[in-house]
């Protein structure tokens, strides 16, 4: 990948990346895992001393920053269970930060734009191509296979060909519902009480019926479909590839056998589906803090969610909601970017990449160390009903979110699951459909000024845009008009011809 070529960002994009590095001490997240709160402030060891080398005798402790809610009293102790653990088997510790899901977006980019140490970094398909475009991870196509070749094995080459940014291997992709299956989400108790016809929902619109009618007996301070700002609504776009852009304005339908790439704003039934969420934003549907909330409350009444049968027993636990009702309405489908929906990547100034792979590969082979790092502390967040392959939850404290750590292939399932709940998983991996553009990845590495002004313009609108506060007849033509004037329509070009020049 070329990155000799340099271009100077426009003021705007200048002002946004300013912002972005000055406001930075959080993160965000694009998968709907329900969460307990704002994460604790970064401790002052985020900005890492050498760790000791293995050859002195000690083990090293690598930074690895991930997403997550906030950190409970026994984070620390849970973390040592697991350190007392590695050490012993591989010689390695981790120093795990939690950025909330917020703050997630502002923190990470913070983190990779003023060079602040890591050696593990959780990251998805909305910014992965970017880190990879300025140098921020290391290059493991060749390492992944000389120092683990378990792990290389273990994951399908599918999955790995999914990752690949200019031909090479950039990160370790999370195998599990590596395709896309969206679901939405009730609590049982309004479906009883309002007589939803959960089967009956297949699009947007057939939810405005059950949600007026929870408004209207649930009264003014209830919301049926509260958002927050970093999720909006969940899997809005899933009609859409997005390349491996994370730029949602542009993109190629999923069936398009002509993998036109279009503006995805201007689409009609994307616009109907924005002017419905705006309506439900003015009728009192969804929460008015929305656009600037950051955690969701717990309970929520309905959710959009990525998920895969069996899901429900933890958001039960983590919402504290008796049983949710959960139906699938889209997928499974893969596109390249859903493979690269979690990713864990490695710093390309780590010093030690060798043990940073080693410990991935533990966490992807390791049934034990993988619970831990779901679960948290044995005896005090969960316990173990069968080895440690059924595990019974005992708090809902565990900030951590399982799919963004390792495969779910290793993992236990939580009591009240379907204990073929990972089978079920790799059904739906195997009966995915393709976007007509899976493989293909957009190489922006001449278009880096392009991404980060269009994404600064994005970031700007899309808060109100997906909760539904703005109104998109006036919003989305100014969205696409300041886009334009960002480089949207060079992005544009240069998709469709490398699109053309991919699948001949």
């Amino acid at each position: 990948m070329n990155r000799t070529k340099k271009k100077w960002l426009t003021a705007g994009a200048a002002a946004a990346l300013l912002t972005t590095v000055l406001a930075g001490c959080g993160d965000s997240n694009s998968k709907s895992e329900p969460s307990s709160g704002s994460s604790a402030p970064a401790s002052a060891s985020a900005q890492t001393e050498p760790s000791p080398s293995a050859g002195s005798g000690e083990a090293p402790t690598l930074v690895w920053w991930t997403i997550g809610g906030q950190v409970p009293a026994n984070f620390d102790k849970a973390i040592a269970a697991m350190n007392e653990y590695t050490a012993e088997k591989i010689g390695v510790k981790i120093d795990i930060k939690v950025a909330s899901w917020g703050d997630w977006d502002t923190k990470i980019n913070t983190i990779v734009n003023t060079g602040e140490p890591f050696d593990i970094m959780f990251t998805n398909n909305s910014k992965y191509s970017q880190q990879v475009n300025i140098g921020a991870f290391a290059d493991l196509t060749d390492l992944v296979q000389s120092e683990t070749p378990d792990l290389y094995n273990f994951i399908p080459q599918k999955v790995w060909d999914g990752t690949k940014i200019g031909g090479k291997i950039y990160s370790v992709p999370t195998y599990k519902d590596s395709s896309l299956t969206q679901y939405w989400v009730f609590d049982d108790k309004y479906v009883q009480k309002y007589g939803i016809d959960t089967a009956g929902i297949k699009t947007l619109q057939d939810l405005d019926k059950p949600f007026r009618d929870m408004k209207a007996g649930e009264g003014k301070s209830f919301y049926p479909l509260p958002l927050t700002q970093g999720d909006g609504f969940n899997g809005f776009f899933n009609g859409y590839d997005d390349m491996t852009l994370g730029l949602p304005p542009i993109g190629v339908k999923v069936d398009d056998a002509s993998r036109q790439v279009v503006s995805v704003l201007e689409q009609p039934e994307v616009m109907n589906d924005l002017k419905q969420l705006h309506q439900w934003y003015k009728d009192g549907i969804i929460n008015p803090d929305a656009p600037t909330k950051t955690e969701a409350d717990k309970g929520r009444p309905f959710f959009a969610a990525q998920a895969f049968p069996g899901a429900e027993a933890s958001w039960q636990i983590n919402e504290g909601v008796e049983k949710y009702d959960m139906f699938q309405i889209f997928g499974p489908i893969y596109t390249t970017s859903t493979i690269q929906g979690s990713l864990n990547a490695i710093s390309a100034n780590s010093k030690y990449k060798n043990e940073a792979l080693k410990y991935l590969q533990l966490v992807n082979t390791d049934p034990k160390l993988r619970n831990m790092l779901a679960f948290g502390e044995l005896g005090a967040d969960y316990s173990n009903v069968d080895g440690e392959k059924v595990i019974e939850r005992t708090s809902d404290t565990w900030p951590l979110a399982a799919y963004t750590q390792g495969t779910f292939f290793n993992l236990a399932v939580t009591k009240g699951a379907p204990v073929d709940q990972w089978d079920q998983v790799r059904k739906l991996n195997d009966q995915a459909t393709s976007s007509t553009n899976l493989g293909f990845a957009l190489d922006i590495s001449d278009l880096g000024t392009e991404v980060a002004n269009t994404k600064a313009v994005w970031d700007k609108y899309r808060y109100e845009l997906l909760t539904g506060a703005s109104d998109p007849e006036t919003m989305v033509p100014r969205i696409v008009s300041e886009l334009k004037a960002a480089g949207m329509d060079a992005l544009t070009k240069a998709a469709q011809e490398q699109i053309t020049a991919y699948f001949g």
